[in-house]
């Protein structure tokens, strides 16, 4: 049955729904359910794109842990996190859908969480970054964004790679950006190509296509306003659904401790390391 139809079966038979089921913690939601409701991203390569990625894999060994059916909820992202916290984590979004049982890809971030007192955030799983990769024949020295000058470099126009190339230097580099890829796997497959010298975006989208390919060199964007670190990405649930976060915290640290998590990330080409 289609979800739609399953929320208008409950609706038409409201004594359905016992008192200890709607006592019952998300956590034991989830069991009695079979299923475990996963959020993820549309359109972010290399974690999920076509019912396919990294995070996709992830949901399903998540599920699998807590010995129930992986049921992938995908969702374009909104404008702002806030508003997807508020659509895939505690309310559900207005169209019908959501929220899910956990949030995927959700930053780790203690100002996001501040602002957001109705989820939980936590179980770290991947270090993002700002990247550039460039071709060692073309660009053999690379000690600043000034190894650019003069070279076509490309960027997804819509990305923090993009917001921070256009404004480096007083807009100095501006005029060669090639902004028309729709998100960083693209850009890299046009230097791939062997069309531009560089090409700027995430770590994850850069590694996913140019990894293991020994003409290329990736590295951090040498950008000031670049976050030096990088940022953190882990999970989402509800704040009351502390079983729930416990149980998937501790999934997490056994795909960690027995190597498959590194094989999930490996097999998206990306390089992991723990948290």
């Amino acid at each position: 049955m289609q979800r739609r139809g399953i929320l208008r079966a409950l609706s038409a038979a409201p004594l359905a729904l016992t008192l200890p089921e709607l006592q019952a913690t998300p956590l034991a939601k989830v069991k009695a359910r079979g299923s475990l409701v996963v959020g993820l991203y549309k359109d972010m390569p290399p974690f999920h794109a076509d019912g396919q990625g990294i995070d996709v894999e992830f949901g399903r060994a998540l599920a699998q842990a807590l010995g129930v059916r992986f049921s992938p909820l995908p969702f374009p992202a909104d404008e702002d996190m806030n508003d997807d916290l508020r659509n895939m984590v505690w309310k559900g979004h207005y169209l019908g859908y959501g929220p899910a049982d956990v949030l995927l890809h959700v930053p780790v971030d203690r100002p996001l969480m501040e602002a957001n007192p109705q989820v939980s955030v936590f179980a770290p799983y991947w270090r993002e970054r700002v990247a550039i990769a460039r071709s060692l024949e073309q660009l053999p020295v690379f000690d600043s964004l000034g190894a650019l000058r003069g070279k076509p470099v490309a960027v997804p126009g819509q990305s923090l790679a993009g917001w921070l190339l256009i404004g480096a230097e007083g807009g100095a580099y501006r005029e060669q950006l090639r902004t028309q890829w729709r998100d960083g796997t693209e850009a890299a497959r046009a230097l791939q190509r062997g069309e531009v010298p560089a090409a700027a975006g995430l770590l994850s989208e850069l590694q996913a296509v140019l990894r293991g390919d020994a003409r290329f060199a990736i590295e951090p964007l040498p950008a000031p306003r670049a976050p030096r670190d990088g940022w953190a990405v882990g999970m989402a649930v509800k704040r009351d659904a502390v079983e729930l976060a416990q149980a998937l915290q501790g999934a997490v640290n056994e795909l960690a401790a027995s190597g498959r998590l590194a094989e999930i990330f490996g097999r998206g080409n990306l390089a992991w390391k723990p948290v």
